[in-house]
């Protein structure tokens, strides 16, 4: 019976106070969403504005166009979801089998602290359901919690954007909060591997993966939990 996954995507295009767009980076969608496809997955996409997400046009330079993303530029029905993903605040848990969270700079603003996308993953855990998060994405873990009231991360290993790769991006300075630092301050046993290198975590239902060539790795392993 085919699964069914949730991919929850930014609303949010404004790089801090730089005046310079950002939003999600395309290979850590695209990899991840022709991993599920061509499993055989249903995919359902999402955002907390809904409507078309926005993408760091960053992502769509030469040397980042990976072989997925070049296929995403060619799918009118990938471009077609992707303007038109329903609004967070309207999924509900029961509906999917597991959620994935694609990173981009994006949801370190709207996803963050984001009340709708916390009770989402904590419904998830609770029913035994798979959160898979790339990137900048595991921000998004940053307030879920268990049902004894403790942090989710607090003792699980994880991966995210590195301090040191924030760094070598020029915008620590710039964005409200460092993945890595955010995932330690809740307890997560961080784990990273050299700037840009792939780098999967897997403790339990929670995949992690560090940046974006890690994207397609993370998602080959959230199939893997799920199978």
């Amino acid at each position: 019976m085919s699964k069914h996954i949730l991919m929850v995507m930014t609303s949010h295009e404004l790089l801090g106070d730089t005046g310079k767009k950002t939003g999600m980076w395309l290979e850590e969608f695209a990899s991840p969403y022709y991993a599920f496809k061509d499993e055989g997955y249903t995919i359902t996409l999402a955002s907390p504005m809904g409507g078309q997400v926005p993408i760091d046009p960053n992502s769509l330079a030469d040397d980042a166009m990976t072989d997925d993303a070049i296929r995403y530029t060619k799918d009118e029905v990938a471009r077609s979801a992707m303007s038109s993903t329903i609004v967070l605040e309207d999924v509900r848990a029961d509906e999917f089998d597991a959620v994935f969270y694609p990173g981009g700079h994006g949801p370190l603003w709207d996803l963050s602290d984001n009340t709708h996308s916390t009770m989402l993953i904590e419904d998830m855990i609770k029913a035994q359901k798979p959160v898979g998060a790339v990137c900048h994405a595991p921000i998004v873990l940053k307030e879920v919690k268990r049902a004894d009231g403790e942090f989710f991360i607090n003792g699980k290993t994880v991966t995210g954007f590195s301090n040191s790769e924030e760094e070598a991006m020029k915008l620590t300075e710039v964005v409200p909060y460092l993945v890595e630092d955010a995932l330690i301050s809740k307890g997560g046993k961080y784990e990273s591997t050299e700037d840009f290198g792939v780098k999967v975590c897997v403790d339990g239902l929670l995949v992690t993966g560090q940046n974006p060539a890690s994207s397609g790795p993370a998602a080959e392993a959230l199939i893997k939990v799920l199978s």
